[in-house]
């Protein structure tokens, strides 16, 4: 089942799409190529899995890559406002692990012939890792934006999340709180929202979180997802995975991120140096979808990766 969702925003080109993957109503937010693709990207987001954060950052990469691509971002289950079907369940991150190798199996049943690479932002660069796990012949290249891939013991602000997130009560004040203010008027809610995030977010940002984010239920999911990140996510990478595919991974840091830190991009250039990684250095957030200037930053890193891959591989 699918169905039109149509345009993503008034000036963006991706056209939104529902369709049922898994058994979950599911967001996609797709760019078809000119001509027929000479690849194929799956961008899987981070965590409030939201694509309309990413329309300007996908938009960037696919005129960058001249139309030659399809790019499809694939929301996370009941992260969305659109998610009415799945209203008062909790999903881990296991199941959005499992809901997107159903969709990439789709899509590599659909296009067997057309090149699949993957890009994730935070939690989705481990996601994207999952999956590579799953299709090792079919998946030809996985690039971590802001990787969240291992739990970063030195910072003090995960540790207070991981806590709220562990505690029920909290993320049922959280959740409350958020569904509340999400029920005053719009011109008030979005003063609110825009007062916390309006001197470090685009006003796209601004409207595209009251328009999915201010639902207890939402608010609650992400949160539970968080958890179980928390919970699943190790301290030192998988060194074997790494080495094994180290040809097709590629990774992006920021210079001040407490997700993807610079201290496991060291750790990973001593025991895997031939591993591909990348520095942005204009100082772009974790969350640098949520401003053009970040957008179009890492748009540009992620289609540079992506050609020097193409390069490489027909040498």
């Amino acid at each position: 089942m699918s169905g039109d969702g149509g345009a993503a925003s008034s000036s963006s080109r991706a056209a939104v799409r529902l369709e049922r993957i898994g058994g979950h109503m599911t967001e996609l937010l797709e760019l078809h190529a000119h001509k027929g693709p000479a690849l194929q990207i799956v961008f899987v987001p981070g965590n409030p899995g939201v694509v309309a954060y990413y329309q300007e950052y996908l938009d960037a990469l696919y005129d960058i890559l001249e139309g030659g691509a399809s790019v499809t971002a694939i929301s996370h289950i009941a992260h969305v406002s659109r998610d009415w079907e799945d209203a008062g369940r909790l999903f881990s991150l296991q199941e959005q692990i499992d809901h997107k190798l159903e969709f990439v199996q789709q899509q590599l049943n659909q296009r067997p012939d057309v090149p699949l690479i993957l890009v994730g932002h935070s939690i989705g660069a481990y996601i994207i890792m999952e999956i590579l796990r799953r299709f090792p012949s079919q998946v030809q290249q996985v690039i971590g934006l802001y990787p969240f891939v291992t739990l970063n013991r030195n910072s003090q602000w995960q540790g207070f999340l991981r806590r709220v997130s562990e505690t029920s009560a909290l993320c049922t004040a959280t959740s409350t709180l958020a569904g509340l203010v999400g029920r005053l008027p719009d011109a008030v809610s979005r003063g609110l929202v825009k007062v916390l995030l309006g001197r470090v977010w685009d006003p796209y940002a601004v409207d595209i979180t009251c328009q999915h984010l201010l639902q207890s239920r939402v608010v609650h999911n992400f949160m539970y997802m968080g958890r179980t990140e928390f919970a699943t996510l190790p301290l030192e990478p998988d060194w074997g995975f790494l080495r094994e595919f180290q040809s097709r991974i590629s990774f992006l840091f920021g210079t001040d991120d407490h997700w993807g830190p610079l201290s496991l991009l060291v750790n990973i250039s001593k025991e895997i140096p031939q591993l591909k990684m990348v520095v942005e250095r204009e100082g772009h957030l974790h969350t640098f979808s949520c401003t053009k200037a970040g957008s179009h930053c890492v748009a540009s890193h992620t289609a540079n990766i992506i050609i020097s891959h193409i390069a490489c591989a027909h040498l």
